[in-house]
């Protein structure tokens, strides 16, 4: 009996020891948004940042809903609690939160009035060998190829959504609370490391208008530009949530986010593959889209899989390797190839 617990997630609801494992990762991942949170209070206090009321609290009443929905249903169905549920919903929480906190969280810091290092990545991306003008100029003059990499850059946002689905429709909850963890991770390092080396994108780095380059959109970039700016002359201290861009240069969250994405959903039979593919052309979109430096993609890349890392240490402290194991047979209605 047991045993067919194990073998049916479904049927045993939260019994289940991988249940019981994600379960405890999901609590102990609210810390690093809180601090996150606490971060921000501070830097709006101390910044002297307003808000425009009804952006900020929409999306945070609907994240802390989903919040509720979650321990209200647990706490009334117990050990019956449909686990799908649960951590479809709660991971959709978190990650909300995380974005919400983050967005407002990269002005705030950027206050810091650091010098801006674009000549320095510039050079940097020379000395290998890459330089951006020639890739935008390539992109430019190829329609089709323009239009793909605009629209692969716009992925980052579908994709935060399918993880959660994706994993736990497949029972990989341990595996969620895992990216849930590295991608609160990846967040803070990235808005730490920015704060300390700032820079504004390609253009400004080449001193070239973007409008030398018609094909390409370069409305994320015009957007960084005034942010950033208006930051440092004090001009901008009032914040529209939903008119934020995420001033961050290096490292580039979206190269991050995108592996974190190929590693959330690899394991899951079809959806890997095409997951891995799309993702390959969000990080391709980065440079030109975004107007990242190449060392702002590579920063990305490492800092994924230093964040994955620190995932599975997280999980190692919480769940020894024993339980990690005792929880694979859950796995049984899809392999689970870690």
């Amino acid at each position: 009996m047991r045993r067919d617990c194990a073998a049916q997630l479904i049927r045993c609801g939260m019994v289940n020891s991988s249940a019981r494992i994600a379960w405890r990762l999901f609590h102990l991942n609210w810390i690093p948004i809180a601090a996150m949170g606490g971060v921000l209070l501070f830097g709006v206090i101390l910044g002297g940042f307003s808000f425009e009321p009804v952006a900020a609290l929409i999306p945070t009443a609907i994240a802390a809903a989903l919040a509720l929905i979650v321990y209200l249903y647990a706490f009334a169905k117990a050990d019956q609690a449909d686990p799908k549920l649960i951590f479809s919903l709660g991971a959709i929480s978190q990650l909300f939160f995380v974005v919400i906190i983050m967005g407002p969280l990269t002005y705030v810091t950027g206050v810091a009035n650091w010098p801006l290092r674009d000549h320095a990545l510039l050079a940097i991306d020379r000395a290998m060998g890459m330089d951006p003008e020639v890739v935008a100029r390539y992109v430019n003059d190829h329609d089709w190829l323009s239009g793909l990499l605009l629209r692969a850059y716009g992925l980052i946002k579908i994709m935060l959504l399918a993880v959660p689905v994706a994993l736990t429709l497949t029972l990989r909850l341990v595996r969620l609370q895992m990216f849930v963890f590295a991608f609160s991770i990846a967040l803070i390092i990235t808005v730490a490391i920015s704060t300390f080396v700032p820079a504004v994108g390609t253009w400004y780095g080449l001193d070239i208008a973007p409008s030398q380059f018609a094909a390409l959109d370069s409305s994320l970039y015009t957007a960084q530009l005034r942010d950033i700016l208006g930051l440092r002359d004090g001009s901008l201290r009032h914040l529209e949530m939903f008119k934020l861009t995420g001033i961050v240069s290096f490292p580039s969250f979206h190269a991050a986010s995108a592996v974190l994405y190929m590693w959330a959903l690899w394991p899951v039979r079809f959806v890997g593959p095409l997951a891995a593919a799309l993702n390959l052309l969000m990080i391709a979109s980065t440079p030109v889209i975004g107007a990242h430096y190449m060392i702002d993609v590579f920063g990305g890349v490492a800092l994924a899989a230093i964040s994955i890392l620190l995932g599975k240490y997280f999980l190692d402290a919480v769940a020894p390797a024993s339980a990690t194991q005792a929880a694979q047979p859950a796995a049984a209605l899809v392999p689970v190839l870690d």
